[in-house]
């Protein structure tokens, strides 16, 4: 164990666990499959189910992801599918531990609306809310054309302009103090102004006044969560997230990853221990191996040529997919040396030189919908994995990325959290009320108190 390594393990630790939830599933074609209900985007009823599942699970999270913007080639789950922060709140009157989380952007929207809309879903769900801080990737090539603007904001700018976002936001957070409301019908006075606090924000991007109309929550902030890659990404998440959210294929990269961040919070002047790495997985999870190669098979032969080819052709903009068919493999048709600036292929583009995947592979490595051989198999083997990327400091968690839904999260419930929890690893009782105290992260203080300051 490194230096760092032994900084950053002062406490026991335990597992923490995310339900990505999204329609049929990560796949992009699982909406075909037999057991798939393939309107469950954009049914209430289904996902209050798989937020339950979730936490009989015990998960801490139940997580929400978003897009701002879609095409003819975008996931069929994304093209008809409910606002995060509405569905967070619906969820939440569903469950009553699991944190739900809802990813919302910086980039087209005021913080006076952000601040209040998810303090008010986090009052509803009595303190079970998280923020998934985007700045917004455009996929589609329209989102400024949705939002009264032609060009997308460029990388930098949106994090310069994310970190003064998230300032605010946190300031009219604390525009009331936590006793501010007295409410005594005897006196008529029902708060007292000393405790009430205007940010008169004047900056860069914003010019906010407060305060916000609604008072702090059961655990004082939404916790705030990120999963930015680059560089700005990493350090704007450095600064102010307490949950991450990160992809690495294999756990040495995962490790490298880990180490680098949890420095990088060091540096920023806070505590490695306070903030939580989770990788995303995809387990296909089965009785044995072969089972399982055999599950994962059956999904990716729902993947049309049309379907796949049309995705690859759009997403390498220089490459010719003439000819080719989602079983030609990725050498032959040059990805393993194309110029491509997207960060989500450059993590990949390794992995495509030295396995020379069929294009139907990369199509899944692509769209999140396959974690690699490592997480294919039976339920101890998927254990197994999960405990050793963990005791290696690879992860502090995972974010579960299903392939499919509700199949994929039923089996991990079901199979591979028992495992966990007989090792130890995971807790079998949730430990208390609030998304903070699963985590054990502290209450924010309020910043303008005069009694919390001088504490």
């Amino acid at each position: 164990m490194t230096q760092s390594q032994q900084q950053f393990g002062q406490r026991p630790r335990q597992i923490k666990l995310s339900a990505y939830l999204v329609g049929t599933g990560m796949h992009v074609a699982g909406w075909r499959h037999p057991h798939a209900q393939p309107d469950a985007s954009i049914d209430i009823d289904y996902y209050r189910k798989l937020a339950q599942t979730a936490e009989c699970g015990k998960f801490d999270i139940a997580f929400i992801a978003d897009s701002l913007a879609i095409n003819e080639q975008s996931h069929p789950n994304i093209l008809n599918r409910y606002e995060p922060i509405t569905l967070i709140t619906a969820l939440a009157c569903a469950t009553t531990h699991i944190g739900v989380v809802a990813t919302a952007s910086t980039s087209y929207i005021e913080p006076f609306n952000m601040a209040r809309l998810l303090l008010s879903a986090d009052h509803i769900s009595k303190g079970r809310v998280g923020w998934n801080i985007v700045t917004t990737r455009d996929l589609s090539g329209n989102t400024a054309l949705n939002f009264g603007g032609q060009e997308h904001y460029e990388h930098s700018y949106r994090y310069k302009r994310a970190e003064e976002f998230v300032e605010v936001v946190q300031g009219l957070w604390d525009s009331w103090e936590d006793d501010a409301f007295q409410r005594d019908k005897a006196s008529g006075v029902f708060f007292n102004p000393d405790k009430l606090h205007r940010i008169n924000h004047q900056g860069e991007f914003f010019s906010v006044q407060g305060p916000l109309n609604i008072a702090r929550s059961q655990q004082g902030h939404p916790v705030l969560v990120q999963a930015g890659n680059s560089e700005s990404g990493q350090s704007f998440a450095a600064k102010s997230a307490e949950v991450i959210f990160s992809i690495k294929y294999n756990i040495e990269d995962a490790k490298t990853f880990y180490r680098s961040f949890k420095e990088k919070v060091a540096a920023a002047g806070r505590s490695p221990e306070d903030v939580y790495i989770l990788q995303g997985i995809s387990p296909i999870i089965a009785e044995s191996d072969e089972a399982a190669k055999a599950k994962l098979r059956q999904l990716e032969a729902l993947i049309t040529d049309e379907q796949g080819i049309g995705f690859l052709s759009d997403y390498f903009r220089t490459v010719d997919f003439s000819g080719f068919t989602l079983e030609s493999r990725a050498i032959d048709a040059g990805l393993d040396r194309v110029d491509e600036s997207k960060s989500d292929y450059k993590k990949h583009q390794p992995v495509i030189a030295r396995e020379n995947p069929t294009l139907r592979e990369v199509y899944s490595l692509l769209t999140g919908s396959f974690s690699g051989d490592h997480l294919v198999g039976t339920p101890e083997k998927i254990a197994d994995t999960l405990e050793h990327w963990f005791q290696q400091r690879a992860a502090d968690g995972f974010m579960l990325m299903a392939p499919l839904l509700p199949d994929g999260l039923d089996d991990f419930v079901n199979l591979v959290v028992p495992i966990l929890q007989e090792r130890g690893l995971f807790r079998t009782e949730y430990e208390g009320s609030t998304l903070r105290d699963h985590f054990g992260l502290p209450k924010p203080a309020n910043r303008f108190s005069a009694a919390e300051v001088k504490a």
